[in-house]
């Protein structure tokens, strides 16, 4: 598939054409990486790691887990 290169502000910009982003599962605000190898532009999604509450949870110990933190009297309407 053949795409122009396109000047964008200071930079250049390449569209990348719809069939082509699905297959490569890129979606807008996808984030990617840009390299250049042996002559070629490389462009690789990165893979942003999801974290469960329990592999959060799991971090937790005595060394690192705080104690409660007093803000003072209440100013608006918290109820709490």
């Amino acid at each position: 598939m053949h795409v122009r290169v396109q000047k964008w502000g200071n930079s250049l910009a390449v569209r990348i054409p719809k069939p082509l982003a699905e297959d490569a599962e890129v979606t807008e605000g996808t984030v990617l990486n840009l390299a250049v190898s042996e002559g070629a532009v490389v462009a690789t999604p990165v893979q942003s790691r999801k974290w469960s509450l329990r592999q959060l949870l799991a971090k937790v110990n005595k060394k690192n887990l705080h104690t409660e933190v007093d803000f003072g009297s209440s100013v608006g309407r918290e109820a709490w």
